[in-house]
């Protein structure tokens, strides 16, 4: 079978059908995988670090967010184009142009750190839900798990994109609890234009923590993938490599999108730092380990409309992030292994990938059953994705760059550069993170 007969069967199984030419570019058709790679980074285990800066240093470490931004944005411009270029993601490149055993490596670190992070989320979003409208929580666990697993496999793929682009509303509940509370802005700008910085131990670790949430190695494997995933199922489209007179439009839509995500898991950051710093910090809560710890600790101080404001939060952010991350496993470990892959693909022409979202999905629930300490279940996920974006963001570089892989439309030397910096920056906070933490943990 051809390919243009190929890419006109995925167009059909997302509900879409060839048109003669382009149409008006619209908000929601420009704002996609940036958008929901953006919005999965702030998933309950990123609400947490920021829930802790705040609380623990009060306006002290927002600038680090700032500082973050355009990291968060270079890793995923990249990640994008090597996607929407080659048509196919991270994985299914690495296996095409890198040794075996570093896809090997890069896959199997992936597993287990997403898998870690979805028991986490799973087990936040329960108790967040229990304390809302009361019941049993492990019940929840499951119920969360399922609706994640069924909307992924049964969902058609051009709805369950539009699903996930409107869940990032969720996001604007943390906006919401920054109206919330007192907030001395002329304190929040001081402390962003001469922060004051400070050298122990847990200073430090925070800042670690911040850029280990924000470079998240899951979200690189995300977006590659919906740019192929995109391309094939869109009229018109082809990969860059083979259209490189698509390549102005398309990478100038790739920014935006993903200037536009970044910016949004930013400042949601920013939004939850702020308000447990205005609010916790101010009344000597300093000791909040997780992000349902905080929400908690919001109704006493903040009333209890700031709760629920914050624990809703949790939950609308966690049911988009549980998806990506049980999705980034499937497409690499699919990628990897030559299986037929696509949230477009019906299950039956896709069964292993579709199996592997819920597996994922499923371990990291059945996990919740076997007394996961959620406090320590975040730590770990953000080690492992320390660990794993390394070797990650590495090999991506190498690939965006070469010639081989990306033609014509090899990153240009400003993009290689803030990606090392990204390699560089990651490196440094993961042997922090264990050097300063780990001891402590183990003892």
């Amino acid at each position: 079978m051809s390919g243009e007969n190929m890419r006109a069967m995925d167009r059909a199984r997302a509900g879409r059908s060839p048109v003669v030419g382009p149409s008006k570019p619209r908000l929601l058709a420009v704002l996609g995988p940036g958008l929901i790679s953006g919005a999965a980074n702030d998933d309950p285990t990123a609400i947490a670090t920021y829930a802790q800066a705040g609380a623990r240093f009060g306006y002290g470490l927002c600038w680090v967010v700032l500082l973050v931004y355009p990291l968060m944005v270079v890793v995923q411009v990249i990640s994008a184009r090597v996607g929407r270029t080659t048509g196919r993601g991270l994985a299914g490149n690495i296996r095409r142009y890198q040794p075996a055993w570093l896809l090997h490596v890069c896959v199997g670190l992936l597993l287990p750190a997403n898998i870690v992070a979805i028991a986490a989320d799973l087990s936040v979003m329960a108790d967040a839900l229990r304390l809302l409208i009361g019941g049993p929580r492990l019940p929840y666990v499951l119920l969360i798990g399922t609706v994640c697993v069924v909307t992924q496999v049964f969902m058609q793929y051009t709805r369950y994109v539009a699903v996930l682009k409107w869940t990032t509303l969720s996001l604007l509940a943390y906006v919401a609890s920054v109206l919330l509370v007192n907030v001395p802005w002329g304190e929040v700008a001081r402390s962003i234009v001469l922060p004051p910085l400070a050298f122990d131990g847990d200073y430090l670790a925070s800042i670690v923590a911040i850029f280990g949430v924000a470079l998240s190695p899951y979200l690189y494997f995300w977006q590659a993938s919906q740019e192929a995933e995109d391309q094939r199922v869109k009229p018109l489209r082809e990969p860059l490599v083979e259209a490189p007179e698509q390549a102005p439009r398309a990478i100038e839509r790739i920014r935006l999108d993903t200037y536009a995500g970044m910016a949004v898991a930013s400042l949601v950051g920013l939004a939850i730092m702020i308000t447990t710093a205005a609010t916790l910090h101010a009344e000597g809560r300093t000791g909040i380990a997780t992000s349902l710890e905080a929400a908690e600790a919001l109704r006493p101080v903040a009333g209890p409309l700031a709760f629920a404001v914050f624990a809703a939060g949790i939950i609308g952010t966690g049911l988009l992030a549980i998806p990506v991350l049980a999705g980034s496993v499937a497409y690499a470990i699919g990628e990897a292994r030559r299986w037929p892959v696509g949230l477009a693909r019906q299950p039956l022409e896709a069964k292993a990938f579709y199996g592997t979202v819920a597996v994922a999905t499923l371990i990291g629930a059945a996990l919740n059953f076997t007394g996961l300490d959620p406090i320590r279940a975040l730590y770990w996920s953000a080690v492992l994705n320390g660990v794993v974006a390394v070797p990650v963001l590495a090999m991506m570089l190498k690939l965006a760059a070469h010639p081989e892989v990306m033609g014509e439309l090899a990153i240009p030397k400003g993009l290689r550069l803030g990606g090392w910096v990204a390699v560089a920056v990651t490196a440094l906070g993961v042997v922090a993170m264990i050097a300063t933490s780990v001891p402590g943990l183990l003892s």
